[in-house]
């Protein structure tokens, strides 16, 4: 078997709790302590790691530049 784990601090605990919200139908999350969400992926082949981690992280990413371009103009 594959883990990998990450555990997730953003800019503010909101911004922090919309990355959380923004991976709710992909896979479970674990608050670590209020400011922090782990995510941890298991598969038995590195290629669908790979692959699932490569979603989540595109996933993450798409969020955070939403939250850039709102908090810019609020």
């Amino acid at each position: 078997m594959w883990h990998l784990s990450l555990i997730v601090t953003s800019r503010s605990n909101l911004d922090t709790q919309s990355l959380c919200a923004a991976l709710a139908t992909d896979c479970e999350t674990n608050w670590v302590n209020p400011e922090s969400f782990e995510l941890n992926l298991t598969e038995s082949k590195c290629k669908d790691l790979r692959a699932m981690w490569n979603t989540r992280m595109r996933g993450l990413i798409a969020t955070d530049e939403v939250l850039k371009v709102f908090a810019k103009h609020s």
